[in-house]
């Protein structure tokens, strides 16, 4: 199946083919991650770990099961969330007093602690963050990594002395994610969701968006600002200099597996993955081209590659299957390993190795003696031309229109008043869900789709994956 013509199916395909993810398990929507697919995550892991420790966050692992009297204490959230919760009613045959529930999310998990943890203003700010398994009872078609029932989640949960110190804590979310979809070659928007979308409890929220090939957005975290809604509930005070007790206020930034499922969309191909280096199992694959009577020669010059390589600390797998070299190119191809290097007889005479590019198929030589310097400098290429192709893709499929009327399959930007009624109109109209307007603006000067009142506000729209 080709990308351009059926993204669906071809999404589908490439993860089976690629084997990230094995769908058989007896509970729909609760997948195996295979070793391939979980190293994928296990990277995007580590670099969500080094961000946030790096910023004086703390580790935290707080309980998967979560009591229902916790739960009710924030009704907004409760209702936010009481269809898609798993509930767990018997401890073995005996019904439990108090009904559980497998964790939506963890507010409703962390927040009775805090309160626990959080005295005087010494306390603050708690910065914790966790990467655990989140449960949701998805209704809609399920698809790997994009909708799923079991969700491996980050969570960042932060109290603050003030609504000042959260928003400061807001603007260091942001230049986490920047330095963290880099790594990832995603490009996103940061999109202020309306106030009949925003997350539960939220005083407000801020969408992570990028756009798949197909025109649908995917949501692939976000950010929110709690103020006091979540600690007057779970009473989290501390005492202030003067003697005082006030609410803390709260902050969260969640983001899930479907960073994965991004990356597989976005850059992926006819021919299987394109993986950026930086979450790449194997950044370099060296593929021996062995002739007659030189196997031996050609061998042992690849495995030197291979251990100068690894003793530069870059990941790198030496493929010596007894196999034909097209069959190991195509193999590779679909696992979207970012260089393979060819080595040859013909490389050797001349001191060169042969570098090629799975995101563009370019084919270069480069001197063998500076063989560790030349992969680094090109894994840094292609990372930051990923980024670039995929961010331009994105910018190219975003259309400013006046008009409701006969809209593309793409993301959509257009006038809003700011008025609720109209921001459902356009909802209706357009069929699209509102994704809401960027938190750091933008120029814009136009008219309010649907009243047609002066307004220097866009809102964005797409329909969602």
């Amino acid at each position: 199946m080709k990308k351009a013509e059926d993204f669906s199916e071809w999404y589908n395909e490439i993860v089976e083919r690629a084997n990230l993810t094995d769908k058989r398990y007896p509970v729909k929507g609760m997948n195996v991650w295979t070793p391939y697919g979980w190293k994928i995550m296990q990277a995007m892991d580590s670099h969500i770990r080094e961000g946030f420790d790096a910023t004086g966050h703390q580790e935290v692992c707080f309980p998967l099961l979560i009591p229902e009297d916790q739960f009710a204490k924030e009704k907004e959230h409760i209702k936010g969330f009481d269809t898609e919760v798993f509930w767990v009613t018997h401890a073995g045959l005996n019904p439990l007093d108090v009904k559980l529930l497998l964790r939506p999310t963890s507010e409703t998990a962390m927040y009775p602690i805090f309160a626990l943890w959080v005295r005087s203003h010494a306390d603050l700010p708690l910065k914790t963050y966790q990467l655990v398994n989140t449960f949701r009872y998805e209704t809609k078609q399920t698809r790997a990594f994009i909708r799923v029932r079991e969700i491996h989640f980050f969570e960042s949960h932060t109290c603050h002395a003030d609504f000042e110190d959260a928003e400061r804590q807001v603007k260091e979310d942001y230049e986490i994610l920047g330095l963290l979809a880099k790594k990832w070659c995603l490009p996103y928007k940061l999109l202020k969701r309306t106030d009949w979308d925003k997350f539960p409890g939220a005083s407000y929220t801020v969408g992570i968006d990028t756009l798949l090939p197909d025109g649908r957005s995917l949501q692939l975290g976000s950010i929110h600002q709690y103020m006091e809604n979540f600690s007057k509930p779970y009473e989290i005070k501390y005492e202030d200099e003067k003697g005082e007790h006030k609410y803390v206020h709260q902050t969260t930034f969640g983001m899930s597996e479907r960073l994965v499922g991004a990356v597989v969309a976005i850059h992926g191909d006819d021919k299987g993955l394109v993986l950026p280096p930086d979450i790449a199992t194997n950044q370099i694959v060296i593929v021996p081209v062995l002739a007659k009577g030189e196997t031996e020669r050609v061998s042992a010059a690849a495995r030197d590659l291979h251990d100068e390589l690894k003793k530069a600390r870059v990941r790198v797998h030496l493929d010596d299957r007894d196999m034909r070299p097209g069959a190991k190119y195509f193999d590779w191809e679909l696992k979207g390993v970012p260089l393979r290097l060819e080595l040859g007889t013909k490389d050797m005479e001349k001191g060169v190795v042969t570098f090629v590019r799975r995101d563009t198929g370019e084919k270069t030589l480069k001197d063998r003696k500076h063989v560790v310097k030349e992969v680094r400098d090109m894994l840094a290429l292609i990372s930051k031309e990923m980024l670039a192709r995929a961010a331009g893709e994105m910018e190219k499929n975003i259309v400013t229109v006046q008009s409701l009327e006969n809209l593309p399959e793409r993301m959509i930007r257009t006038g809003w008043c700011g008025g609720e009624e109209c921001g459902h109109e356009i909802e209706v109209r357009s069929d699209m869900n509102i994704l809401g307007t960027l938190v750091d603006g933008e120029k814009y000067s136009g008219a309010c789709a649907i009243c047609g009142k002066p307004t220097k506000t866009p809102v964005y729209l797409a329909r969602a994956m």
